[in-house]
């Protein structure tokens, strides 16, 4: 969640630079934001993965638990789920489609925690193992090819293998989280860019960025690399230490705790089995990305049937958010489908706007793409 923090703060930060946010509201939606990206407000957030595709109720929590807080509402003289002063749609949210803030907002985890976690432990790893390899390099011991005895070589040499392997994967990380896309325009990804200090642009293809996420799946193919990897380390260094009579025995494993709850003095590789089940998990994470990032379905469009149905379009609404509010909009709509009606007719029952006004806002043409500020 605190990458969804990282965004609405700096979505709140560029609507307040461009006037279309109140500043007191705009300043309480940054603070409710940083306790977000701190983590302390997480237990508010009780949804699992499995959601709609779009993410659209993790935006909708995340867009409810800031808009709630003390901070963006008590502090400014309202009650929690009174929606005012702060509206979790009309002031936190903004115009923003889930199809772009989940996406940008996984991004922003994902780098966040690639540079905050995996990538200075994957260095820690380096070092060590570039270390005993220089520890040991005038250890010399029987090497194995399909598990039988093979031409000598030193432990050094076998460990500067793995350390290698560890570098290997470290550039590879490096090279799939150098630059990231994020689903907004230039201006709030230099937002994201300043307030993570990582190099976020915004995506140059918005179409290829909505309907398919490739750069998620090659930076998980990175994290599998890392897991083979890591697979095949783990299991040489506990196979190299089983014994300690019976086995190869060329390595001493830490006594971390007993390994036996009935055979006294026995050490097991502990770590090493923790570590391949870690493994195991992220091959299998790895699968499940892969068959997301192939289910990327195009929008169907066929000419003229697809007119009839954008002018019957609920979701053509979208359009009044900005004009009469998140909550009155929905009302047009829940009205104009309850009753099988048109947007504009909804919307003039109601009394919320008039023809003018409707056809002046509902425009599809208006709604392809960005508006110039």
């Amino acid at each position: 969640m605190a990458g969804f923090g990282v965004l609405k703060k700096c979505c709140a930060l560029y609507s307040m630079s461009k006037g279309k946010l109140n500043q007191d509201v705009g300043e309480a939606i940054v603070k409710a934001a940083d306790e977000v990206i701190q983590g302390k407000l997480d237990d508010h957030f009780p949804l699992v993965v499995f959601q709609t595709g779009s993410g659209t109720q993790t935006n909708m929590n995340c867009n409810e638990v800031i808009s709630n807080r003390h901070v963006a509402i008590e502090i400014l003289g309202g009650a929690k789920g009174s929606k005012k002063p702060v509206h979790p749609n009309d002031h936190v949210n903004m115009g923003q489609s889930s199809n772009d803030s989940f996406p940008t907002a996984m991004h922003i985890a994902a780098i966040m925690q690639a540079h905050g976690v995996l990538l200075p432990g994957l260095r820690e790893l380096h070092d060590a193992l570039a270390a005993k390899a220089k520890e040991w390099e005038k250890v010399i011991k029987i090497g194995r090819t399909h598990t039988q005895d093979a031409t000598p070589l030193t432990l050094g040499q076998e460990f500067g293998g793995y350390a290698a392997q560890a570098r290997f994967v470290v550039d590879a990380v490096l090279g799939n989280l150098d630059t990231q896309n994020v689903g907004y325009d230039e201006e709030i990804a230099a937002l994201i860019a300043e307030e993570t200090n990582l190099p976020f642009v915004t995506a140059p293809n918005k179409f290829e960025a909505l309907a398919g996420h490739d750069s998620i799946v090659e930076a998980s193919g990175a994290l599998n690399t890392l897991a083979c990897s890591l697979m095949k380390i783990a299991n040489d260094i506990r196979f190299l230490g089983s014994g300690p009579r019976c086995g190869l025995g060329e390595l001493s494993l830490p006594e971390n705790e007993p390994g036996s709850s009935i055979m006294p003095g026995k050490v097991n590789p502990t770590q090493c089995e923790a570590l391949t089940m870690v493994c195991a998990q992220v091959m299998g994470n790895h699968v499940a990305v892969t068959v997301g990032g192939s289910n990327g379905h195009f929008e169907l469009n066929v000419f003229k049937p697809v007119m009839e149905i954008m002018s019957t379009s609920l979701m053509l609404v979208t359009a009044l958010n900005p004009k009469i509010g998140y909550d009155n909009a929905s009302k047009v709509a829940k009205k104009a489908h309850k009753e099988g009606t048109t947007l504009k007719e909804a919307a003039l029952a109601l009394e919320l706007l008039t023809e003018e006004e409707f056809d002046e806002w509902v425009r599809p043409e208006n709604m392809i793409g960005p508006k110039a500020t």
